[in-house]
């Protein structure tokens, strides 16, 4: 068997076993020690540490921002801010539609970045389905749906800055016509199915015309029987008393600190440096006025970093396995296997479905993309494909693994914006993101004969 074979199999029962024991750190571990000694044979374990510390340092960006996004989160109810917040939302949102329109509405607005997105509107809106009894399965469907697909048809995002540097460097695209490539871009966006389409499925689920299906149904069942918002699995990442969503608190404790945040991250595009100054702004607020005491507010940030340890944790296991799996050469293996079923007219379908699988199997949306493009674009040129199907199908990929990979940052963070178990999150979704997965695949078969 060739090492792209062995990857794959071992992603298959990562996720197989993952889904099937709701257990997905042991497997991840698991499959990662398997990768490696299949890499690295006798000296596997030594060489699996060694890799574990390169991810660490590679991603630390990553681990700063959402642990630092934990204790801005901590100070914000500490403060009671996000209870003033809340209290102001829900004589809005006073009915189970309100409220998920309010959520979608959100996600629409905060299109900057989707971490930005997931981790912002999380803070905002849990109280309030909380209050409203909607299981919050529901808001991180709401909020994983909002964040990659909004993200990658508005060109004002990092997704878009990224793939339109991605498509300007092909030969193919600038054989097109195009001379930049926010222009290409902009072309390939009528067609990226999948955003398009599972923003319409997120809307209709807001209407109460799209039909609660599988996981999500027993969600809403559980909610009808126990009152419960979150199951019991859930529990554990939910540390603070949630009955104090009925306390009063000053709106602006929480609204002040959070359009920092937001303009910060607009205006510079360092999410980061915003996190940092809306932390600061907080301590700015809450000292002077005695809201949070001046040797307790650094506990309050500490505990706060505590708190994103689990999905940290997850996030650290998700690029050790993606780190694996390219070293095992998964990506060349799955696309020598796509290779004989390529012709012009179903290319663009088969993009959309090699970019999703790879992206799904890795975790890795950017970094796929990536390593795809230079391969598909020139196939495609010799097979006669549109280029710009190529780049939607590229983009809805990636947008499809954004959204769909239970072990990815994006619905990690979902899950941990929203307070309940990962793999609650990913099957209660799950039906969403095929129906949406198999209309893109037919949306783009019938555009590969007629565009």
């Amino acid at each position: 068997m060739t090492h792209g074979l062995v990857a794959l199999l071992i992603v298959l029962i990562v996720i197989v076993g993952s889904i099937l024991t709701h257990r997905c750190e042991e497997f991840m571990i698991g499959g990662s020690l398997v990768g490696a000694a299949v890499l690295f044979k006798g000296s596997f374990l030594t060489q699996w540490c060694t890799m574990l510390q390169e991810t660490i340092s590679e991603n630390v960006w990553i681990v700063v921002v959402c642990g630092l996004f934990g204790s801005l989160i901590a100070l914000l109810q500490t403060a009671k801010g996000n209870y003033g917040f809340s209290k102001l939302v829900s004589k809005l949102c006073n009915s189970e539609r309100k409220t998920l329109l309010t959520t979608f509405i959100l996600g629409i607005l905060i299109f900057v970045d989707d971490y930005l997105n997931v981790l912002s509107i999380g803070a905002c809106m849990k109280g309030v389905y909380d209050k409203r009894k909607i299981p919050r399965e529901t808001l991180a469907f709401m909020l994983d749906s909002t964040g990659a697909p909004v993200c990658v048809l508005l060109p004002f995002s990092t997704w878009a800055v990224f793939y339109a540097s991605l498509f300007i460097d092909q030969p193919s695209v600038q054989a097109y016509g195009f001379t930049s490539g926010m222009k290409a871009y902009l072309s390939a966006i009528p067609f990226c199915f999948y955003p398009i389409i599972i923003l319409l499925i997120v809307f209709l689920f807001c209407m109460g015309i799209m039909p609660k299906l599988g996981g999500m149904k027993k969600a809403y069942k559980r909610v009808e029987e126990t009152g419960k918002v979150y199951s019991d699995a859930s529990r554990k990442y939910n540390h603070e008393n949630r009955a104090g969503y009925e306390e009063d608190g000053n709106i602006w404790d929480f609204v002040i600190p959070m359009a920092v945040l937001v303009a910060i991250a607009i205006i510079t595009g360092d999410l980061l440096l915003a996190v940092v100054l809306a932390i600061a702004c907080c301590m700015l607020m809450y000292l002077p006025r005695k809201i949070i005491a001046a040797n307790e507010i650094f506990g309050v940030i500490v505990k706060g970093f505590a708190d994103m340890l689990p999905t940290l944790t997850l996030l650290v296991l998700a690029f050790l396995l993606q780190k694996v799996t390219e070293q095992l050469n998964m990506t060349d293996y799955i696309i020598d296997l796509a290779q004989p079923l390529l012709t012009g007219s179903l290319f663009p379908m088969i993009t959309f479905i090699l970019v999703a699988t790879l992206c799904f199997a890795t975790g890795s949306f950017w970094g796929m993309s990536a390593v795809v493009a230079p391969i598909v674009f020139p196939l495609g040129a010799a097979i006669s494909a549109n280029p710009v199907l190529i780049m939607a199908a590229i983009i809805s990929g990636g947008a499809f693994g954004s959204h769909a990979c239970f072990y990815c940052d994006a619905t990690l963070l979902s899950s941990n914006s929203a307070g309940i178990d990962n793999m609650e999150h990913a099957v209660s979704q799950l039906p969403y993101v095929m129906i949406a997965a198999m209309l893109s695949i037919v949306g783009f078969l019938i555009c590969g004969f007629i565009v």
